[in-house]
C-alpha cells in the first residue's frame, strides 16, 4: 500500500473517531486499533493527536478546494460563476461541519487551530476570486478597478458569514433558490457595468435584478 494512500486511511479514520467522540475523547491507539495499521506505523505518519487532527481538518478543506476548482472550470459567465462559488463555499462548509458530527463543536473552539491550518485554502480561494474577476473584467461584464482588493474583500466576506450560515442565522426562512436573487443583486449591483444581471434559469425572473 502506498505511503499516501496509508496516510489518507489513517486520517479518515481519525476523521470518524473525532466525529463521533470528540477530539479529547480518541487516544491515538484509539485510530491505531481502528485503522488496524498499529500504533508504530501511526507514529510513522503523525507525532501526536494534534498532529493528525491538524490532518483531519486539512483533508476536509481539500475537499471543499477541490469543490471550488470544479466551479472555477465550468463554462459560464463569470457573473453565474461568481454565485456559484459563494453559494459552494457556504454550502460545503456547512455540510463539512454537519457531517462531523462531534467533531464540529472543535472547528469553534479551537479556531486557532482551524485558522492556521487553513491559510493554503485561504490562499487558493483568493486566487481563484481573483481569476474569475479578471476574467470577467476583461469580457466587459465587471467594473473593478482593483482586482486583488476585490478578491480579499469577496474572500472576507464570505468566511465571515460561515458561522451565522452554519447554524441558520443567515436568512431564516429563506430557501436557497429565493435567497440567490438577492445575493446576486448585491453582487451584480456593486460589480456590474450596468448594475444588473440577467440569469437564464426558470426559476429567477430578470426583473429581480434590476437596480434603480
Amino acid at each position: 500500500m502506498s505511503i499516501s494512500k496509508t496516510r489518507h486511511i489513517l486520517v479518515d479514520v481519525a476523521r470518524q473517531l473525532f466525529a463521533k467522540n470528540g477530539v479529547e475523547r480518541t487516544t491515538m491507539n484509539d485510530i491505531a486499533v481502528a485503522s488496524g495499521k498499529g500504533r508504530r506505523t501511526l507514529y510513522t505518519y503523525f507525532n501526536s493527536k494534534e498532529e493528525i487532527y491538524a490532518a483531519v481538518i486539512e483533508s476536509e478543506l481539500e475537499r471543499l478546494s477541490d469543490k471550488l476548482d470544479e466551479v472555477a472550470e465550468k463554462k459560464m459567465r463569470p457573473q453565474e460563476k461568481i454565485i456559484e462559488v459563494i453559494y459552494t463555499h457556504l454550502t460545503q462548509i456547512r455540510e463539512t461541519v454537519v457531517r462531523n458530527g462531534n467533531l464540529r463543536a472543535e472547528f469553534f473552539r479551537n479556531i486557532w487551530m482551524v485558522e492556521k491550518v487553513r491559510k493554503k485554502f485561504d490562499a487558493d480561494e483568493i486566487a481563484l476570486f481573483r481569476k474569475v474577476y479578471a476574467e470577467g473584467k476583461a469580457s466587459g461584464e465587471f467594473d473593478i478597478e482593483n482586482i486583488d482588493i476585490v478578491a480579499d474583500i469577496t474572500h472576507y466576506c464570505i468566511k465571515g458569514l460561515e458561522v451565522p450560515y452554519i447554524y441558520g442565522r443567515l436568512g431564516r426562512g429563506l430557501t436557497l433558490d429565493s435567497s440567490r436573487p438577492l445575493v446576486a443583486k448585491f453582487v451584480y449591483g456593486a460589480l456590474c457595468r450596468s448594475g444588473k444581471y440577467i440569469d437564464n434559469r426558470d426559476s429567477i425572473k430578470p426583473d429581480n435584478f434590476k437596480t434603480d
